[in-house]
């Protein structure tokens, strides 16, 4: 189980980099399955270091990916929000003018 844990944190963490929209999640139940192994795994004899880099490992990936998802939908409601205030007369003026050059 502490090897199992390991291996589940260190996928946890890594899983920031997967490029897939709305997949945080696998990231942060990867990262509570190991912290749960991590617990269970403390319980041997030899694997208690390593049950413990999982349980650590366990706890950055929730808290990493966590994170990564709040940093995301916060740039993403700035967008809108800056979408949002765009004046349609302002931008058509911008267009006619960007023609009038050419």
């Amino acid at each position: 189980m502490a090897i199992a844990s390991l291996v589940l944190g260190i996928v946890g963490v890594a899983w920031i980099l997967v490029p897939i929209p709305g997949t945080f999640w696998i990231g942060v139940i990867l990262g509570v399955v190991a912290i749960v192994l991590g617990v269970l795994g403390k319980k041997d004899e030899g694997g208690a270091g390593k049950a413990k880099a999982g349980m650590i490992l366990g706890i950055v990936a929730v808290i990493v990916n966590i994170a990564f998802y709040v940093m995301c939908m916060a740039a993403v409601n700035q967008a809108a929000k800056e979408i949002g205030d765009i004046n349609m007369d302002e931008l058509q003026e911008s267009i006619e003018q960007l023609e009038n050059l050419q």
